[in-house]
């Protein structure tokens, strides 16, 4: 796809998702517009190539205003890549008012005020599907069998049904021309979910939970970025995709390739009862959330530790969008580690 002079916008551009959007987007010499909080880092966003937006995502009059002004001014975007969402909360009700309200309300405007003319795509996430088909299956060598599109959503977190919402409120807007996307975990470089575990490794501790067993899924986020564009012109409109690397891990695996890249041999390896894990986020989101802030161990994250199978089917994905992920996990691994430590994180 051609995108010199397009116009793009993305949202949740200061994050982890979102930079690497932008780095891509001015790679393909688009016009990028970065929709930023006054408050946020643009510590990855240094280019003088980007536009800034500041967009009231959660304030109706307001963001319509913004998006009215912005069309009579510099015309419409071509493209809108929407990754601003919360994937911590101190409150369930927090995520359903940014991740679903937000959305639907963004989308919305859109349409109202003629600012977009061409595709939304909407980062959404594996989590909308939850604990299905978690029963011991074999095929394929697998223990379990991978989630379909035509399975019925469970989700078991706040996160997951604030996603699935969202998903459900862009197919009730007609005339929206949207894509979604819902990657399994996404890990690399400025990621700092994955980056606790790098870190644990490098003090020799590696901690899982569960005895049964787990296949887990990954994708690489330049790999995402790769399908977000590839989503701007093809694939069915309201359709979702699934997206991975395209392989299924043991539950160690990723700790024994970051023991490989941060060089470390010996590593103590501490696996606990889920009931263990439960009372630790239990404590520590309640403690979080009296001091009126947000942590990455929480009833949320339990329930997502704790999932035994994170299976897809990305088939879809290669055949509609012609999707082809680039980086194995290893290789993922391998630059990400040496981010960190050019970074002097680790």
């Amino acid at each position: 796809m051609q995108l010199s002079g397009a116009k793009i916008l993305i949202t949740g551009a200061s994050g982890f998702i979102g930079s690497f959007l932008v780095e891509r987007a001015l790679a393909e010499g688009a016009e990028v517009w970065a929709a930023v909080r006054k408050t946020s880092s643009r510590r990855y966003l240094t280019d003088a190539r980007i536009r800034f937006v500041e967009l009231s995502l959660e304030d109706e009059e307001a963001l319509r205003r913004e998006l009215a002004a912005h069309c009579r001014e510099t015309g419409a975007w071509t493209h809108v890549i929407h990754a601003a969402g919360a994937t911590k909360c101190r409150r369930p009700e927090d995520f359903f008012r940014i991740n679903a309200e937000g959305t639907e309300r963004l989308a919305r405007l859109l349409l109202e005020t003629g600012a977009l003319t061409g595709r939304f795509v909407f980062i959404s996430s594996l989590s909308v599907y939850g604990p299905v088909r978690e029963q011991p299956a074999p095929a394929d060598g697998h223990v379990y069998r991978p989630i379909l599109d035509a399975d019925e959503p469970r989700p078991d977190t706040a996160y997951g049904r604030s996603k699935l919402e969202a998903e459900r409120k862009l197919a009730a807007l007609a005339g929206l021309n949207y894509i979604v996307l819902r990657p399994t975990g996404v890990y690399g470089p400025r990621e700092r979910d994955y980056f606790l575990m790098a870190r644990s490794i490098k003090r020799g501790v590696d901690f899982s939970v569960g005895f049964r067993p787990q296949e887990i899924t990954f994708i690489y986020v330049r790999d995402l970025v790769d399908a977000a564009f590839l989503a701007l012109s093809r694939g069915e409109s309201g359709r979702a995709y699934f997206l991975t690397d395209g392989s299924v891990y043991e539950s160690r695996t990723f700790s024994d390739l970051l023991c490989r890249a941060l060089g470390v041999r010996h590593v103590l390896r501490v696996k606990a009862p889920l009931f263990v894990l439960h009372a630790v986020c239990f404590l520590a989101g309640n403690l979080a959330r009296l001091a009126g802030k947000t942590t990455t161990l929480n009833t949320d994250k339990y329930n997502i530790l704790k999932q035994r199978n994170w299976q897809c089917d990305t088939e879809p994905a290669l055949r509609e969008l012609g999707f082809r992920p680039r980086y194995s996990l290893a290789q993922g691994v391998e630059e990400t580690v040496a981010w960190y430590k050019k970074a002097q994180w680790i």
